[in-house]
């Protein structure tokens, strides 16, 4: 077992910084999700550690030892990628067994290994089979016991749920879960699906243009994102932002976006005195906005007038599209509403759950005021 550090790690591809300075520590058996969008450079820092890429600078040590020289197949490291690489002359055996093979282990260490690897993941039944026999699903678990027995210190997994349908992606995840509450070892897993990342890992670090955003657990990057990026990225549908001033208005505290304005619950304003007057980016989630029609207990209410522009009916939830005058935003209500498109309505923001965005600090990624 081993922890895995990064350690300023720089990669360059001629000017394009892909990994900018990466600064991350995962702890021994820890489940760590890496996750940002297309071209974040999270599948670059994988490949960084398991060697197939030479970093440019800066240093990645997995328990004490620094591999920066150390060749992949020495790391002992396992990675599962989002193609299966599956032999296709091959049994599913011999797939399993051909990396402990090439490592010449005993025969009996390789049944042994193969079998054992087998029982976890059910395909024990499919040992004589080729890969051209096997559903998809199937050929991912061929692809994860191949990693299996190699019993590694650290598990790599670069988005292997990608070339799966709806319902095997959610299968295949609790699978993985599973995997590693049995295995007890280090997962480092890449995607780009926040469903994912929110669901499976124990720590998640958010990437965008190669630079760490924020690194904790899911529920807290879910209700303290650090920034206007994790804030968006992390939760379906994503977050609302409006552009918006703070000012105060008989003696409260008022947000106020020019098409609407809601007030600032009495506990939370001395954390945003010190911002009257200045432009502000406010955000709320769908999830925060409610049909008044069918009220929450407990929560700090400020009505806004909107008018429904479409509505998706979701089975247990409802998505509304809305324009609050110029602003529009998403609300998950209750499922009974009768929100009709074209009509004008009230919602009411949960006012104990938003959060607001200092622009002056990074116009490009403003920071979350705590």
């Amino acid at each position: 077992m081993a922890s895995v550090t990064f350690d300023k790690v720089v990669k360059k591809y001629g000017e394009v910084t892909a990994v900018n300075n990466l600064d991350l520590a995962i702890n021994d058996k820890e489940f760590l999700v890496l996750v940002g969008p297309s071209g974040c450079g999270k599948t670059t820092a994988l490949r960084c550690l398991a060697g197939l890429e030479e970093i440019t600078s800066g240093s990645i040590r997995i328990g004490d030892q620094v591999v920066n020289e150390v060749a992949p197949k020495d790391r002992d490291i396992a990675m599962v990628f989002q193609s299966y690489a599956l032999y296709p002359h091959m049994t599913v055996f011999d797939n399993m067994a051909f990396g402990l093979k090439l490592r010449k282990m005993p025969k009996e260490e390789i049944d042994r290994r193969v079998n054992e690897a087998a029982k976890i993941l059910d395909i024990g039944m499919l040992l004589k089979r080729k890969p051209r026999a096997l559903s998809g699903g199937q050929r991912q678990r061929v692809a994860l016991g191949r990693a299996i027995v190699r019993e590694p210190k650290v598990f790599l997994f670069d988005e292997p749920l990608s070339n799966l349908d709806a319902k095997l992606r959610v299968q295949t995840r609790k699978e993985i879960t599973k995997l590693h509450q049995r295995l007890n070892t280090t997962f480092i897993y890449v995607t780009h699906d926040q469903v994912e990342a929110m669901t499976m890992g124990t720590q998640i670090a958010v990437i965008n243009f190669g630079i760490l955003q924020q690194i904790d657990t899911p529920q807290m990057l879910y209700s303290k994102p650090a920034n206007m990026f994790v804030a968006g990225f992390i939760g379906s549908p994503a977050m609302n932002f409006f552009q918006a001033k703070i000012n105060r208005s008989d003696g409260k505290l008022i947000i106020d976006t020019g098409d609407f304005s809601v007030g600032v619950p009495k506990e939370k304003e001395d954390l945003y005195c010190g911002y009257i007057g200045k432009d502000v980016i406010f955000g709320i989630r769908p999830e925060d906005i409610y049909n008044p029609k069918y009220p929450v207990s407990g929560i700090k209410a400020a009505k806004v007038e909107c008018k429904v522009d479409l509505r998706e009916l979701m089975g247990d939830e409802i998505y509304i599209y809305l324009m609050a005058g110029k602003k529009d935003l998403v609300a998950r209500v209750d499922p009974r509403s009768e929100f009709k498109v074209g009509e004008n309505v009230q919602v009411v923001f949960d006012m104990s759950n938003f959060h607001i965005f200092d622009p002056s600090k990074n116009p490009d990624n403003p920071v979350a005021i705590r």
